[in-house]
């Protein structure tokens, strides 16, 4: 890959090609039947397909990256990686891109890239396996800037194959899809399908939804809002995880979309942060006015995040 290419730019393209790897190994792994389900806590799952995934991802982005921090879900495997796992391609639309300058000098020491190599895992062993998605989300300092959002199972109808991916970058420009804006007259919220508590539950109703979607993964919940099926994503509860939000976060933002805490305020990217998204997720489409769902979550609601 030409160096000449400014870095921000050049591990969004080898996040993408990274990411279809990782949902070619995810549909393998399925495919054979093996997925060696381990539950790392209550309605926490892990399989065979996220540990894969995750070294995939990591070991072709630290071969390409040394110098730049990577946080994955899963714990660090000291196992080999195969060699075709390793991938060092990159997406040649993305490499063409033209950064504004504060983005083309980046001290690589100020990057973090968080890693979801299979969000949505509960709905995949399930079979729900439209929930899945894989997640490259890259941060500079605290901010979530770069996204990649790989769909596995995606079914492009034209040339009947699977998977799709979806990129962003903040400020400069999106890809891999076309926004579509949620319908006017109504309002429909998506929300967790397999977390729900009373807190969140609450939070909903405050809204008054017309319609609220159940679905897995924070990645596919920001997917229904890009392509006009919700207005709102909705999760006050500290469930979610940075590796959940970067990306889907970043690319939400590079098509007029927002996503914050329940507060209003921006999560914290930056490698030394802590994981959990303590003060819970509020996500909303493109023209939608954040600041009026903020207003409407319930103190207590918000109160509760803090215990």
């Amino acid at each position: 890959m030409a160096q000449s290419v400014c870095l921000l730019s050049r591990i969004v393209a080898s996040s993408i090609t990274a990411s279809v790897r990782a949902g070619t190994i995810i549909r393998d792994v399925m495919s054979h039947g093996g997925l060696n389900i381990v539950e790392k806590g209550k309605n926490d799952l892990q399989t065979e397909a996220d540990r894969c995934a995750q070294r995939c991802i990591i070991a072709s982005l630290s071969h390409q990256f040394p110098n730049i921090t990577i946080i994955g879900e899963e714990e660090s495997s000291n196992c080999d990686v195969p060699s075709d796992w390793v991938v060092t391609e990159a997406d040649q639309e993305v490499l063409k891109l033209k950064l504004p300058a504060h983005l083309e000098d980046i001290d690589p020491k100020d990057i973090c890239i968080w890693v979801d190599p299979l969000d949505g895992t509960s709905e995949y062993t399930q079979g729900l396996v439209e929930h899945v998605t894989v997640l490259v989300g890259i941060a500079i300092g605290e901010r979530a800037v770069g996204g990649v959002i790989h769909q596995p199972y995606y079914k492009n109808d034209e040339s009947d194959t699977l998977g799709r991916t979806i990129w962003g970058i903040n400020g400069v420009g999106f890809g891999g899809f076309t926004p579509i804006a949620p319908p006017d007259g109504k309002r429909i919220v998506t929300t967790t399908r397999s977390h729900s508590d009373s807190n969140v539950q609450a939070a909903i109703s405050a809204l008054c939804p017309d319609e609220v979607l159940r679905v897995g993964g924070a990645g596919y919940k920001v997917i229904l809002l890009m392509e006009g099926k919700a207005h709102a994503y909705v999760f006050a509860s500290k469930g979610c995880k940075r590796w959940d939000t970067c990306a889907p976060e970043a690319v939400l933002h590079a098509v007029g979309g927002t996503l914050t805490d329940l507060y209003g305020e921006h999560y914290s990217y930056d490698a030394g942060t802590s994981y959990p998204n303590l003060r819970g997720v509020l996500a909303t489409a493109a023209g939608q006015n954040h600041q009026w769902y903020l207003s409407k979550m319930p103190h207590e609601v918000k109160e509760k995040l803090k215990q």
